[in-house]
């Protein structure tokens, strides 16, 4: 509501949809948070599945505060996007009651009638700004007691994940995948439900990233006008790994939905009299079952070029290799949040294209390949 010439002041200033839209990204980011935060204490427990060399490195590069501050950042945006809907809510209702008291006042006909409407206004107002100030007071003391103490390091957080939900989902894919990887030493199939995952957060990145003009720019300026600028660079690499990340999964689930499909028809076929029902039930059972031993095929496939170059080492070797590469990608998604160094963002897109030239690349397309020949048998 604007300023009306019957009231002559807003009692209720404030725009519930632009706190209803931060609340939203404040709670995405802190579930990307959280999500980040279990899967690095699960990786530095030395009680944990995964053990080596790959992950001694890993937990050696891993800030002692870092799980701490993922916590704890992770908490405070939680609270403080429940704290915010809580407020748009409230402004909701205080907005409602202005409108009605402005018409009201403008309808008024008598003095009187005019001075009740607007002293409910001045009534309103007052109220309003009491618990603006009680929801910035506790906004306050949430961020007071939750956040980390060392401001720099939650300020870095706080801004590259609010203004980046689509490099947040990239990096905790990228931990997550490092984290299958290790578990798939052990254990595969935690190992590909883990990796699963990952390839899901990567597609939500990968989708995320597409659809934002600014990260297209600095692609196409580059293709168009030779801007081979950091940007450029920056948002290759990171349109390289979130589509590494999300082709073999996107495979694995066509692999399960032609199956499925064909599953459904044959039922359906050997048994027209048989209800619709149970086609679909059928279908649904093979895209389940191709689908997860597509994956757990997909994920026994070997990068042919660390294949070849390791030829002729012990396969104890080339499977580290194999772990390491990610765990290295988890390293420098996790130096995104730990430092603001240009040097180390622009050292972390050199290693991150390095790794997406000799892991990512080789690696995606044997994978694709595998789910074709399952597909195309």
């Amino acid at each position: 509501m604007t300023q009306s010439p019957a009231l002559a002041f807003d009692p209720a200033p404030g725009n519930p949809a632009a706190v209803l839209t931060l609340a939203k990204k404040l709670l995405a980011s802190a579930n990307s948070l959280g999500e980040a935060s279990r899967v690095v204490d699960a990786l530095a427990s030395n009680s944990s599945g995964w053990q080596g060399e790959a992950a001694t490195a890993f937990r050696a590069s891993l800030s002692r505060d870092l799980p701490r501050y993922l916590r704890s950042a992770h908490t405070s945006l939680a609270e403080a996007a429940r704290r915010l809907t809580a407020w748009h809510d409230t402004l909701v209702a205080h907005r409602a009651l202005a409108a009605r008291y402005e018409s009201q006042a403008a309808a008024a006909t008598t003095e009187p009638a005019l001075a009740d409407a607007r002293r409910l206004a001045r009534e309103l107002a007052a109220e309003h700004a009491a618990a603006a100030g009680r929801v910035a007071k506790t906004l306050n003391a949430a961020a007071d007691r939750l956040a980390p103490k060392e401001p720099g390091v939650f300020a870095s957080l706080w801004q590259k994940i609010t203004d980046d939900p689509a490099d947040a989902l990239s990096n905790a894919s990228a931990i997550l995948g490092a984290a299958g990887a290790g578990l798939s030493l052990f254990a595969p199939p935690a190992g590909l439900a883990v990796m699963l995952v990952a390839g899901g957060l990567s597609l939500a990145a990968l989708g995320m990233h597409v659809a934002d003009l600014k990260f297209r720019k600095s692609l196409t300026d580059g293709v168009t006008k030779g801007e081979f600028d950091a940007d450029f660079w920056k948002a290759g690499v990171t349109l390289l790994g979130d589509t590494a990340g999300t082709v073999p999964g996107v495979a694995a689930v066509a692999a399960g939905a032609k199956a499925g499909t064909l599953a459904a028809r044959a039922a359906l076929t050997a048994a027209p009299e048989a209800s619709a029902l149970s086609g679909l039930t059928e279908g649904a059972t093979t895209f389940g079952r191709t689908t997860w031993s597509t994956g757990l095929q997909i994920q026994e496939v070997e990068n042919p070029l660390a294949a070849w170059a390791l030829r002729s080492t012990n396969p104890t070797v080339t499977k580290s290799v194999g772990v390491a590469l990610p765990v290295l990608g988890a390293a420098t998604a996790i130096s995104d949040y730990a430092s603001d160094s240009d040097a180390v963002e622009q050292t972390a897109v050199v290693v991150d294209g390095a790794r997406g030239v000799v892991d990512d690349m080789p690696s995606t397309t044997a994978k694709v390949a595998k789910a074709w020949s399952v597909m195309s048998p």
